[in-house]
């Protein structure tokens, strides 16, 4: 049995935690950010193939208490690296984060892991000096209150890479934040979706791939595909297993709009690239299904009506970068308040970085979520109604 620590936004840690129960594996502990979970071989890559939410999948190597150099370095040096990693892998300690622990200098952190791991593996290999000339593996440290866990990355490139988007615009939406958002207002397939500031296309490109069962990771490889513990025959297994799971006898009504007549163009493409994504993961099984791709319009936000009685506006409203000053954020998010009135039946999520944002908007909501993603702090709006 492994133990794996998934990355997730900060405050999505119940989103994932729900995610990898569903997929059948045991939660052990969260802190802010990531959850770790125990699973068999497999879930090494079906983690990585399946988690909408999840930022990055680790396989954890070690958990140990160091409360000095010494301590850290003897705990790294046990680690069997020469399991993990190839004669001539790149090893890079990427990230160090340290909390409230008697070793808090995360470049010399940083360089005693680095020196164990190699001193580890030219022991073992008897090799006097590592090539370092094949493929990057890295490492990370967490060291809260004196314990010390050390993760191997298996994911590579960030989750949230999926490959379908290969125009993002101006500071787009991450696919897993988008995918947390979802959760986050309990949507379900069966009902309508628009997103009024479509931008890239994300949120509605999640929402299809979810509507119609589609794993997120079809479309990339994963770290662990370099490493000597990857199993070839097992993935290919569960890349069959997952492609048997989508649905193509479903009806949705997924809908985006936006104002730039080139935002429209790029969410066009971007969800022709993930329907296609998808329609070749059918077609590795021998199933030749066309997965529907969500619908885009040219249009300003202010001349929508609802199209049904019930349904859910979700949206990532343009600000800072996307949009210029301050005072333009709150005269947008003024107008916003005609979404209200016409969508009188259906919930709104809306999510921003613009702390005077509800303010604006007119109406008020007691349930809303912080959020971070990498280093933008957001807040989102949930509208039951």
């Amino acid at each position: 049995m492994n133990t794996l620590v998934a990355l997730c936004a900060v405050g999505a840690e119940k989103i994932l935690g729900n995610e990898i129960k569903h997929l059948g594996y045991k939660l052990v502990s969260n802190a802010p950010g990531r959850v770790s979970f125990t699973g068999d071989d497999d879930a090494l890559f079906r983690a990585n193939l399946c988690l909408r939410t999840a930022d990055r999948v680790y396989l954890q190597l070690a958990q140990y208490s160091a409360y000095n150099f010494d301590e850290l370095y003897d705990g790294a040096y046990a680690v069997a690296w020469q399991d993990y990693l190839k004669r001539d892998s790149r090893v890079v300690v990427d990230k160090v984060r340290t909390y409230k622990s008697k070793l808090n200098s995360e470049h010399s952190i940083q360089g005693m892991v680095h020196k164990a791991i190699y001193s580890k593996c030219g022991d073992v290999w008897h090799m006097v000096t590592m090539p370092e000339s094949g493929e990057q593996s890295d490492v990370r440290v967490y060291i809260d209150d004196n314990t010390v866990l050390i993760l191997l990355d298996l994911s590579g490139l960030p989750l949230h890479k999926r490959g379908y988007r290969t125009d993002g615009g101006i500071a787009p939406l991450r696919e897993t934040l988008a995918a947390t958002l979802l959760q986050e207002m309990m949507w379900r397939r069966k009902t309508p979706l628009h997103d009024p500031f479509c931008g890239s296309g994300t949120i509605a490109i999640e929402a299809t791939l979810y509507a119609f069962n589609v794993a997120p990771g079809f479309g990339r490889r994963f770290a662990l595909e370099n490493l000597p513990i990857f199993n070839e025959q097992a993935a290919q297994k569960i890349r069959e297993q997952e492609a048997s799971q989508i649905r193509t006898d479903v009806e949705v009504r997924i809908t985006g709009s936006d104002i730039d007549a080139a935002a429209v163009e790029r969410s066009k493409k971007n969800a022709e690239h993930a329907c296609v994504m998808a329609g070749r993961a059918l077609k590795s099984i021998g199933i030749s299904a066309h997965i529907p791709r969500p619908d885009f319009i040219q249009c300003d936000f202010a001349d929508l009506e609802a199209p049904y009685e019930n349904g859910l506006l979700l949206c990532n409203p343009p600000y800072g970068e996307r949009l210029g000053d301050e005072q333009q954020a709150i005269e947008l998010y003024t107008r916003m308040g005609s979404l209200w009135d016409d969508f009188p039946g259906w919930d709104l999520g809306i999510i921003t970085s613009h702390q005077g944002f509800m303010e604006s908007f007119g109406h008020k909501t007691g349930s809303i979520k912080s959020l971070k993603a990498g280093n933008l702090d957001t807040r989102f709006y949930i509208y039951k109604r």
